[in-house]
C-alpha cells in the first residue's frame, strides 16, 4: 500500500535548508531508495517516493516557515540537476500507476504555481548541471530559472525522440503558455534529444538568467533575495496524520472512507467541527486541532490513498455529517482572518484539495440526506460532484443547504472559475440568482429550483433511486466514464492547468497504451538496451 505522509526526519532524497526569507530544496536522490524495488534512481532521477517528499517539504514551508518568501530548487549533486522521472520505473510500472504518478507530479507542480499566485511564495530553479525531461519540468513550474553556463550543461525535453512518449509533467504546455517560447523553436527543442546549452536556452526563453560557474552562486543568491517577500511570522508544526487503516477503509478524525469492494463504491464522509475546534484564535495555539486545516489535510490524504490503492473503486459517494451552523461559523472565522498567513495557507490547501476531486478519474455523487451539513465550504463537495441527490421531506429533520460566499470564488477550479459559475457554463443570470440566496437555508425544492442539485427523491423512493443510480454507474465502462467526466467537468475558458490535466493527460494516457511506447518493441520498453524501437507507422 502506498501512503503519502512523511516528515523531514524520513526524507531520503531532499535536503532542506533555511536562511532567513529563503529556503533551499536540494535534490540528492538516494539511488537505492526507490518506492518499490527493481530500479536505481541514477542521475537524480525521481519516482513517486521522491515527489511525495517534495510535496511534504512544500507544505512544511507553507505552514511551518511563513517567514520564507522564496524557495530555491536545485541539486546537491555535482554536474547534474535531474534527468527527470526514472525511465526504468516507468517502463516496469502498470499503466494505471504511470498515469496516477504523472497526475500527482502535475498536482505538485501546479501547487507550486498556486502558491506563487495566491500566497506570494516565489520559486527559483537553480540549474547547476544536466537537466532533462521531468527535471526541466520542475524548473518550468518555478517563477524564474537560473542556469549555469559552463559550456556543457544542457536543458532538454527528450521524451519524444528517446522514449516515444510526451513530457508528462506539463513541459509542452508551460513552454508556450508560460514561457512564451516560439512554437517552431519549441518544436525543435522537444524533438532534439541532446538539448541546448545556456546561451541558446536564454535566447529561446527556456531560462531567465545564466552565469558562469564562478558567478552562479552569487546570481542565485541575488535573484532569491529579490523574489523573497516574507508571508508571515511564526509558523506552526504539522503533526503526523492520525489515520487508521482496516479492511473497511481509512479512518481519520474528520474524514472517514468506507470501501464496498463488491459494489466498487467508496464513501467519503466529512464531519463538521465541534465547538472546541472551530476558533481561529485557538488555532494559533493548537493548529493541529483547528478543523479547516485538519479536515483539509485528512481529505487530501484520503483522495490520494483512494487514487493509488483502490483502482476499482469507480464511484465515490460524498457525504457530510454534523451541525451545518458550526461549518458556517468556521467559515466566518476563516473569512474574518483571511489576511493572516495561516488562514491564507489553509484556504490554499482547501483549494488544492478540492481540485484533486475535480480531476479524479472517479464518478462523484453527493448524497444529501437528513444528517448532512453541505453548507459553506462543505458545499464545494456537492458542487464538485457529477450528480447530487437531495432527500425531499418535511419537518425539522429535512436537509438544508446553505451557501456561503466561499462558493463564489474562494476555491476556484483549474479553469479559474468558481464551481458555481462552472456549473452553469456561462449563465451569469443563474449565478446571480443563486448569489442572492447566500446564507439562506435551502430545502430540496428550493435547491432543485435553483439548479443546485440533480434530483430530489422523497422518502419512499430515496433508497431505491440512490441504489439504482449507483448500480447503473458501476455497470458502465470505466474508460468511457473517465473520458466523459473529464470532458464535462470543466466548462468555460481553457487555462494552462486544464490543458495539463485534460489535453496533455489524455494524450499521454493514450500514448502509454500504444505499442510504439510500451509494446515489446516500443521506445520506452527498449530504452537503454541498445536496440532500436520498431514503430507502427500509421498516424492516428
Amino acid at each position: 500500500m502506498i501512503t503519502f505522509d512523511t516528515d523531514p526526519s524520513r526524507y531520503k532524497h531532499w535536503r532542506v535548508a533555511y536562511d532567513g526569507a529563503v529556503a533551499t530544496l536540494a535534490l540528492h536522490v538516494a539511488e537505492d531508495g526507490g518506492i518499490v524495488p527493481g530500479y536505481q534512481l541514477k542521475l537524480n532521477s525521481y519516482d513517486l517516493g521522491v515527489d511525495i517528499e517534495l510535496y511534504d517539504a512544500l507544505n512544511r514551508i507553507r505552514f511551518e516557515h511563513p517567514e520564507v518568501g522564496a524557495v530555491v530548487i536545485t541539486s546537491a549533486r555535482d554536474r547534474v540537476f535531474s534527468v527527470g522521472a526514472n525511465i526504468y520505473m516507468l517502463a516496469t510500472s502498470p499503466h494505471a500507476f504511470k498515469v496516477n504518478f504523472c497526475k500527482f507530479t502535475n498536482e505538485t507542480r501546479t501547487g507550486i504555481e498556486d502558491s506563487s499566485t495566491y500566497s506570494g511564495l516565489k520559486f527559483l530553479a537553480a540549474i547547476n548541471g544536466a537537466c532533462a525531461g521531468g527535471g526541466y519540468e520542475i524548473a518550468l513550474a518555478c517563477d524564474e530559472i537560473a542556469m549555469v553556463d559552463d559550456r556543457s550543461t544542457m536543458v532538454s525535453l527528450p521524451e519524444v525522440p528517446l522514449l516515444g512518449v510526451l513530457p508528462g509533467t506539463g513541459g509542452l504546455t508551460r513552454l508556450i503558455d508560460k514561457r512564451r517560447v516560439r512554437r517552431d523553436l519549441a518544436d525543435v527543442f522537444c524533438t532534439t534529444a541532446d538539448g541546448v546549452r545556456a546561451d541558446r536556452a536564454k535566447e529561446w526563453k527556456l531560462v531567465d538568467h545564466i552565469a558562469p560557474p564562478n558567478r552562479f552562486a552569487a546570481l542565485v543568491k541575488e535573484r532569491a533575495a529579490a523574489l523573497a517577500k516574507p508571508r508571515g511570522d511564526k509558523g506552526i508544526t504539522l503533526p503526523p496524520l492520525r489515520r487508521e487503516i482496516d479492511a473497511e477503509g481509512y479512518h481519520y478524525r474528520w474524514v472517514d472512507v468506507v470501501l464496498d469492494r463488491q459494489a466498487r463504491v467508496a464513501t467519503i464522509t466529512v464531519k463538521a467541527p465541534d465547538h472546541s475546534t472551530n476558533s481561529f484564535t485557538s488555532a494559533l495555539y493548537e493548529p493541529a486541532e483547528w478543523w479547516p486545516l485538519a479536515m483539509a489535510r485528512e481529505l487530501d490524504d484520503a483522495i490520494l490513498m483512494l487514487r493509488f490503492n483502490e483502482l476499482e473503486m469507480g464511484t465515490i459517494l460524498l457525504e457530510t455529517r454534523g451541525d451545518d451552523m458550526r461549518v458556517l461559523s468556521a467559515d466566518a472565522d476563516l473569512d474574518r482572518n483571511r489576511d493572516h498567513w495561516l488562514a491564507r495557507e489553509t484556504i490554499g490547501l482547501l483549494r488544492r484539495t478540492f481540485s484533486r476531486l475535480d480531476i479524479s478519474a472517479r464518478s462523484l455523487f453527493a448524497i444529501i440526506d437528513e444528517r448532512s451539513c453541505f453548507s459553506g465550504t462543505l458545499f464545494e463537495l456537492a458542487l464538485a460532484a457529477d450528480r447530487s441527490y437531495m432527500l425531499h421531506t418535511k419537518g425539522n429533520e429535512a436537509p438544508r443547504i446553505t451557501m456561503g460566499s466561499e462558493s463564489f470564488g474562494l476555491y476556484p477550479m483549474a479553469n479559474g472559475l468558481s464551481r458555481i459559475a462552472n456549473r452553469f457554463a456561462g449563465d451569469s443570470a443563474a449565478v446571480e440568482k443563486i448569489e442572492r440566496e447566500i446564507a439562506t437555508p435551502l430545502d430540496a425544492a428550493a435547491a432543485l429550483g435553483l439548479g443546485l442539485v440533480t434530483a430530489t427523491p422523497d422518502e419512499l423512493d430515496w433508497d431505491e433511486e440512490i441504489r439504482l443510480a449507483i448500480e447503473e454507474r458501476a455497470s458502465l465502462s470505466p474508460d468511457a466514464l473517465s473520458g466523459l467526466e473529464a470532458s464535462l467537468r470543466f466548462a468555460g475558458p481553457e487555462t494552462m492547468a486544464t490543458r495539463i490535466f485534460a489535453r496533455l493527460s489524455a494524450w499521454q494516457n493514450w500514448i502509454f497504451n500504444r505499442p510504439n511506447a510500451t509494446g515489446a518493441q516500443g521506445a520506452l520498453k527498449l530504452f537503454g538496451s541498445g536496440t532500436k524501437p520498431k514503430f507502427d507507422w500509421e498516424r492516428v
